[in-house]
């Protein structure tokens, strides 16, 4: 962000996996990001052919040392002053996450309002698809430094040691959690044949329901983290935030859906990102609300 342009949005540093072929870690969220009008410095954590859903691939992985200087490098070059946030996602190793709690350290003390979001890119329903290592470093190390955290619900019961069975477990592991706000994708609605994103702030719990898509293709969560950031840096109230990345994500997703893709076509519908041709309702979650499906 440059002194001379004070309306210049500010830089964001991505670190997450990099794919060929795909649209999921940086691929998804920098794509967003630089639609949204959000400069991007991007770090990938390993690179792959594709997704490794789609079946086994090559992992080059940087030398720990490597990244980590990588990372050191960027938190003292002569330009950190432009960054406003950091969003974390896919990493390879738990030295990685050493690398990202020093650059975000470091970032705070340039810009104490900088904003850093962890994705914790850890697992799904089928349980960890990284080493338990790393995701107990992603919990203890990165986890109690984020400002938003936005884990799938597996996830987060993960970190919570328990399974939940309805909306209120999910909201209690949430504020438990330590961020000032969580994202909690994948998470009970309300309504039977749907899904949702579940906000959980001071003040406010929100939940946002939308129908469920049969096979969905990879990044959704990558595509939820940075679009829900691109809005908290413009402004948006957490309202607005969760109802507008929702419908985005949800447009896009169908779109996909509906010409057979087997990899989010987020370059297609890139109208999506600021203006989603989906609604999506609001509604305030009670305190002590059992409701939900599983």
């Amino acid at each position: 962000m440059s002194p001379a342009d004070p309306s210049a949005k500010p830089a964001v540093i991505v670190i997450s996996s990099h794919v060929a072929r795909g649209s999921v870690g940086n691929r998804a969220a920098v794509f967003a990001l630089e639609s949204l009008g959000y400069p991007v410095w991007a770090v990938p954590t390993v690179i792959l052919p594709w997704h490794p859903g789609h079946g086994p691939a090559t992992r080059i992985v940087p030398d720990d040392e490597a990244f980590t200087a990588l990372l050191r490098d960027l938190a003292g070059s002569p330009w950190l002053g432009e960054v406003g946030a950091v969003l974390s996602g896919y990493l390879a190793s738990p030295a990685q996450t050493r690398a990202v709690a020093a650059l975000v350290e470091t970032a705070r003390q340039r810009n104490p309002g900088l904003l850093y979001v962890c994705d914790p890119v850890m697992g799904d329903f089928g349980g960890l698809y990284v080493a338990e290592a790393l995701a107990g470093a992603i919990r203890d190390r990165l986890i109690p430094l984020a400002d938003i955290a936005t884990p799938n619900r597996y996830e987060l019961e993960w970190m919570a040691r328990r399974p939940f069975n309805d909306i209120a477990a999910v909201v209690d592991a949430a504020r438990a959690l330590g961020p000032a706000t969580v994202l909690v994708t994948s998470a009970q609605a309300r309504e039977a044949g749907a899904t949702a994103n579940l906000l959980v702030r001071e003040g406010a719990t929100l939940l946002a329901e939308h129908g469920l898509i049969d096979n969905p293709p990879n990044g959704l969560g990558d595509l939820t983290a940075a679009v829900f950031l691109a809005r908290v840096l413009a402004g948006a109230s957490a309202a607005d935030a969760l109802e507008s990345t929702t419908a985005s994500v949800y447009a896009i997703l169908a779109g996909t859906a509906a010409r057979g893709g087997d990899e989010l076509e987020i370059e297609t519908d890139a109208h999506h990102l600021v203006d989603p041709a989906v609604s999506v309702r609001i509604q305030a979650v009670g305190a002590g609300e059992r409701g939900g499906t599983r």
